[in-house]
């Protein structure tokens, strides 16, 4: 064969591909295990090429992908990765950008870049593993947190009505929206698939267990179940299935065909041109 004919060979990629020689130091038995496994098998089953994706990451457990990945990747500030994922692609549209975090840094502290992001539909994917605690700082009550979770930090619970990351991604103006549990890895994998490939901000919630802090967690095996209905392109018929929901029942919920936001890269240059002549007067 020749070197011409061996370049333009396909290549086939695996997930270790994505994998950076860095070994993750989550705790043992954490669902973020399996979802690295879950994206990066994702990635190679889109055959995307390593340096053509970026990941982007804010602070806590789940935001350590950035490293443990042979992509691009930007490991921000608390709750403040949405706006980079989001202008990195404005900037760089040829790239896949997703967005990783938890539950603490995507609805908490980052909650109103949540709400925007979904609102602009930049066309990226943003992945939450959910596991309703902050592990990386010893167990307090997340946004998503049952208001009757009792724990020495906060005895009978917060009494705080739980974050409903959802129904709050459809209203905001999402145009994927779906869930899935960790230890489901063929179903996640194709989720995940499915997010990526759709134009748009997707938002994927992957139930996560913590079994450090949140030992319960390991019966969500039990509780969680494909959803009963199929998804809608429908945002009304989506938020009342969402509404009814008891937070286990897995799948795409809605599949949008919002247009994504574009910017006219022509007419942002013809911009800062003109504002370049007005100095040279």
């Amino acid at each position: 064969m020749s070197q011409t004919a061996e370049a333009a060979a396909p290549v086939t990629l695996t997930p270790n591909d994505y994998k950076s020689n860095i070994k993750p130091i989550w705790c043992p038995g954490c669902g973020d295990y399996s979802v690295l496994l879950e994206i990066t098998k994702a990635l190679a089953a889109l055959a995307l090429r390593p340096e053509n994706v970026a990941i982007v990451s804010g602070i806590g457990c789940s935001s350590r992908f950035p490293a443990y990945s042979n992509c691009y990747g930007f490991h921000g500030v608390h709750g403040r990765a949405l706006p980079v994922a989001t202008g990195l692609k404005i900037a760089r549209p040829d790239l896949t950008v997703l967005c990783t975090g938890g539950d603490g840094d995507g609805f908490s502290i980052g909650g109103n870049h949540f709400l925007h992001a979904c609102r602009r539909n930049v066309d990226l994917t943003y992945i939450v593993m959910d596991n309703q605690v902050y592990g990386m700082t010893k167990g307090q009550a997340s946004p998503t947190t049952d208001p009757d979770w009792d724990h020495v930090l906060m005895p009978g619970g917060t009494g705080t009505r739980a974050f409903q990351p959802l129904v709050i991604a459809l209203a905001s103006g999402a145009n994927f929206v779906a869930r899935a549990f960790s230890g489901d890895p063929a179903m996640t994998t194709d989720i995940i698939i499915e997010a990526i490939r759709h134009p748009g901000f997707s938002f994927v919630q992957i139930l996560s267990p913590c079994v450090t802090f949140r030992p319960d967690q390991r019966e969500w095996r039990n509780f969680v179940r494909q959803a009963p209905v199929p998804e809608t392109n429908d945002p009304s018929r989506a938020a009342r299935r969402i509404m009814s929901d008891d937070g286990f029942n897995l799948g795409i919920l809605y599949r949008g065909d919002r247009p994504p936001y574009r910017i006219s890269r022509k007419a942002e240059f013809e911009e800062v041109t003109a504002i370049g002549k007005e100095f040279l007067v």
